[in-house]
C-alpha cells in the first residue's frame, strides 16, 4: 500500500469515526445498534491503520529532521491513538469511571474534536488534502508502439499489495474491537448497546448539560410554559396550570451521551395534551421544545404524542439540576434531546 493510499485510508476513516460517534448523540432505540457497532470496528481499523502510518513515517521523519511536519503530524496522531484508547479502555474496562467532570467515555469525545481540528491543520499543511485526490497517470509518448498502460486494466490501479494490507488492517481492527466487547460481555457490568455503563434501576438521574453550564435560576412562580405555532388556540401556562392538565407515570430509559444510563420512573403532563389542548393546525409537521437555556429538539408530530412533559421523578418533585420545573421524557432518544428547563413548545 502506497503512502498516498495509506493517506487516504486515514482519512476516510477519521471521518467515519468521528461521524458515526456524532450521529450516536441522538440515536437511543435498538434498532440503531449497527450505527454503534460500525463506530467501533472502524476505530479498531483506524487504530492498526494509524500504528502502521507511524512505523512507516516516524523514522524517515526522524532521520530526515522534518521539524515542520513532525510538529504537526505527531499531536495528531497522539490525539489519536489516546481518543481510541480511551475509548477502548471504557468498552473494556467494565466499570463506571469519571476523571474530573467527565467520563471517560466524555473525555474520548473531547479529545476528538482535537483530532477534528488537528487533522485540518495537517490537511491544510503544504497542500496536502490534494493526496485525498487520487492521481490520474497520463501515459507518457512511447517513441515506438503503444504504450502498455493503455491497456492496464481498471482493476490494477488498486494493487493486490493494497488490498491485502487493507484486509490485514480491517482484520486487527476486527479483533481489537472484537475483544473489547468479549471483556464488556464479561464484567459485571455490562454496557448498553450505546455503550452507557446502567445505574440502579428507579434512581434520580445525575445532573448533567451537554456544555457543563450550570442550571440557570428559575422563579417557578413566574415561569411559564408557552405553546405557539401552527396552533388555533397558543396557551400560556404556569406550573400549577400545567399540573391541572393531568399527571401520569412513565417508566423510560434516559441514556446519557456522557456514559450512564437509567431506567427509573417520571411523572408529568403528555406532551399530546397541550398539542391538543392548542389545536394543532392540520399543515402541522414538527414540534420543537426549547428550553430557557436555548437549548432544544425537534421532534415529529407522531414522536410528540409519545413523550412527556416531567414535573417529578423517582417519586419526588424533579429537582431543579435534573430540569425543574419541567423536562421533556423522549423514549429512544439519547440524553440530548431530553430538554431541560423547558419554557416553549413551538409547532410548525
Amino acid at each position: 500500500m502506497s503512502e498516498a493510499a495509506l493517506n487516504r485510508l486515514l482519512a476516510a476513516l477519521l471521518v467515519a469515526v468521528f461521524v458515526s460517534g456524532v450521529l450516536t448523540w441522538r440515536a437511543g432505540s435498538p434498532d440503531t445498534w449497527w450505527l454503534y457497532a460500525f463506530h467501533g470496528l472502524s476505530a479498531g481499523v483506524l487504530l492498526a491503520a494509524s500504528l502502521l502510518k507511524l512505523r512507516r513515517s516516524l523514522p524517515r521523519a526522524l532521520a530526515g529532521r522534518r521539524w515542520r511536519r513532525l510538529a504537526v503530524g505527531v499531536p495528531l496522531a497522539v490525539a489519536t491513538l489516546v481518543s481510541l484508547a480511551i475509548g477502548f479502555a471504557w468498552v473494556a474496562g467494565g466499570t463506571y469511571v469519571e476523571v474530573g467532570p467527565w467520563t471517560l467515555l466524555g473525555w474520548h469525545g473531547i479529545v476528538a474534536w482535537a483530532i477534528l481540528g488537528l487533522g485540518a491543520i495537517h490537511l491544510l499543511t503544504r497542500g496536502r488534502w490534494r493526496l485525498l485526490r487520487p492521481r490520474r497517470h497520463k501515459p507518457a509518448h512511447a517513441a515506438v508502439g503503444p504504450d502498455p498502460s493503455l491497456h492496464r486494466p481498471l482493476g490494477r490501479r488498486v494493487s493486490r499489495r493494497s488490498v491485502l494490507i487493507g484486509g490485514v488492517l480491517a482484520l486487527v481492527g476486527g479483533v481489537v474491537w472484537g475483544s473489547a466487547e468479549i471483556l464488556d460481555r464479561l464484567s459485571a457490568a455490562p454496557r448498553r448497546f450505546t455503550g452507557s455503563r446502567w445505574l440502579p434501576d428507579g434512581g434520580i438521574p445525575i445532573p448533567t448539560t451537554f456544555f457543563g453550564e450550570g442550571t440557570p435560576a428559575i422563579d417557578q412562580a413566574a415561569w411559564r410554559l408557552r405553546v405557539v405555532g401552527a396552533v388555533d388556540r397558543p396557551l400560556e401556562l404556569s406550573l400549577d396550570q400545567l399540573l391541572g392538565m393531568g399527571l401520569v407515570e412513565k417508566t423510560a430509559v434516559l441514556d446519557c451521551t456522557g456514559g450512564w444510563v437509567i431506567e427509573t420512573t417520571w411523572r408529568g403532563v403528555p406532551l399530546a395534551s397541550l398539542l391538543h389542548a392548542a389545536g394543532v393546525r392540520p399543515d402541522a409537521r414538527v414540534v420543537d421544545v426549547q428550553s430557557v437555556t436555548g437549548w432544544g429538539c425537534g421532534l415529529s408530530l407522531d414522536e410528540a404524542q409519545d413523550t412527556l412533559l416531567a414535573t417529578g421523578v423517582a417519586g419526588i418533585d424533579l429537582p431543579a439540576g435534573n430540569g425543574a420545573p419541567c423536562r421533556l421524557v423522549v423514549p429512544n432518544r439519547r440524553g440530548l434531546d431530553w430538554v431541560k428547563w423547558v419554557s416553549i413548545v413551538r409547532v410548525a
